[in-house]
C-alpha cells in the first residue's frame, strides 16, 4: 500500500501548480466592461487593472455628472465579470474542495 501521507502531499502539489497556471492565465485575460449601452467601455486584465478606456464622442458633449456615472458604472461591470470568470475557473481547480469564506486568490 502507498504512503497516503506522500499521495496526500503529491495530489497537494499538483493542485498548487495548477493554480499557480490559473493564475497566470486569468492575469492574462482582457475583460470588457461597459454601460450607456456601450457608449462607455473598460478593458481590465485578470488582476483587475485597467487597460483601456473608451468613451463615445457624444458623450463628451454630456453632463459631467453623467459621464463619471457612466465610467464608474463600466469600471463595475468589468470588475464583475473579472470576478465571475476567476470564479469558474477556480471552482474546476480546487475540485470539490470548500475555500474558507472569504478566501481570497492573490489577485
Amino acid at each position: 500500500m502507498k504512503n497516503p501521507i506522500a499521495a496526500l502531499m503529491q495530489q497537494a502539489q499538483q493542485m498548487q501548480e495548477n493554480l499557480k497556471k490559473a493564475q497566470e492565465e486569468l492575469a492574462a485575460l482582457e475583460i470588457q466592461g461597459e454601460s450607456g449601452g456601450g457608449l462607455v467601455k473598460i478593458v481590465l486584465n485578470g488582476k483587475r487593472e485597467a487597460l483601456k478606456v473608451s468613451i463615445d464622442d457624444s458623450l463628451l458633449k454630456e453632463d459631467r455628472d453623467m459621464l463619471e456615472d457612466l465610467v464608474a458604472a463600466a469600471i463595475n461591470d468589468a470588475v464583475r465579470k473579472v470576478a465571475k470568470i476567476k470564479q469558474e475557473k477556480m471552482s474546476g481547480l480546487t475540485g470539490g474542495i470548500d475555500l474558507p469564506a472569504g478566501f481570497k486568490m492573490p489577485f
